[in-house]
């Protein structure tokens, strides 16, 4: 198993892994040059901050002060703004004892428009067991929010021409967020019982994605929030992948709250990706770990508030096999 990580966004831009045959294929969407990241990227393989996912029309209060940020997505803000992590250099430092890259960046004081001095260092390590753990940490020298995360888009195929509609997904969650039609969520917590929002039991991604409910209408397919299970549980099960024709499996382990599942909706072929590759729609998924959406602004979901003093710390492992 082999990563390939840039300074610029911490972006993951290769991941290769064996199929069940012995097969080495890259199983991430991405560029093969810089340029591409910099003019045209969906965030792929990306470290996203100071905030992943939405905040509704770009505004919070935090000790009755409100704090306005970029309107980047619509009328809301979307994964840090403008210029959230994913488009920063960070700095690197090799750890070559524990087969990991430790990468470190420092954002100031109002960037953005959030507030305090942010330190954000984030490791990603490859062990023996075919993992990808990757450790998120940071500090802050005033109130602020944080809610970091990775946004690579898997295909498990290594053929990246093809849709991700027959990878067989499992996530283990009772309920998830409804949205508006902005993709923010409506505060209600719905149970996936009885819906095509339920992957208690594996199934594949096409089977529901194209029923005829508002949900699925919104994002063009699902764009969701899970709320997974045992989350007093510290790191534990959260969700799996599963390609049957090339028996690679994907489970992802987290000690976060929550895991936005994106089916690569709007890859509407602007993409040209690694060796010439035309990314379409919904040929790559996302799992990724966070907070809610829309944290800041509703007191029902978990607090993504960091104070001095505090150390914000999440860990997620990407694990590969084959079945």
């Amino acid at each position: 198993m082999e990563v390939e990580v840039i300074t610029y966004g911490g972006i993951i831009t290769s991941l290769k892994v064996p199929d069940k045959v012995g097969q080495i294929e890259d199983v991430v969407l991405g560029y093969d040059t810089l340029q591409q990241y910099i003019q045209s990227n969906p965030f792929f393989g990306a470290l996203i901050g100071r905030y992943g996912n939405r905040i509704a029309k770009g505004k919070f209060s935090l000790n009755s002060t409100e704090y306005t940020l970029a309107i980047n997505n619509g009328n809301n803000h979307l994964h840090g703004g403008n210029k959230g992590f994913d488009k920063v250099l960070w700095s690197a430092q090799a750890l070559e004892a524990d087969n990991a890259l430790k990468l470190t960046y420092i954002s100031n004081d109002t960037e953005e428009g959030y507030p305090g001095t942010l330190s954000t260092t984030v490791t990603y390590t490859l062990t023996d067991n075919n993992e990808l753990k990757v450790l998120y940490e940071a500090t802050t020298d005033k109130p602020t929010i944080v809610n970091l995360t990775q946004h690579s888009y898997f295909n498990l195929s290594g053929d990246m021409s093809k849709p991700i509609t027959d990878h067989e997904l499992l996530i283990d969650a009772d309920s998830y967020l409804p949205v508006d039609k902005s993709l923010i969520p409506t505060g209600e917590f719905r149970s996936v019982e009885n819906t095509p929002f339920d992957f208690r039991i594996a199934k594949p991604i096409g089977q529901d994605i194209s029923a005829n409910i508002q949900q699925l209408k919104i994002g063009k397919g699902y764009d969701h929030n899970w709320v997974l299970n045992y989350q007093d549980k510290g790191i534990r099960f959260a969700a799996s992948a599963y390609h049957p024709s090339s028996g690679r499996l994907l489970e992802v382990f987290t000690t976060e709250p929550g895991m936005q599942f994106y089916s690569g909706n709007i890859l509407d072929a602007a993409y040209f990706g690694k060796n010439g590759v035309t990314y379409k729609d919904r040929t790559g998924f996302c799992l990724e770990t966070q907070h809610y959406p829309d944290s800041p602004n509703q007191e029902e979901f978990p607090s993504v508030v960091l104070n001095p003093g505090e150390q914000y710390r999440s860990n997620t492992v990407f694990k590969f096999s084959t079945m």
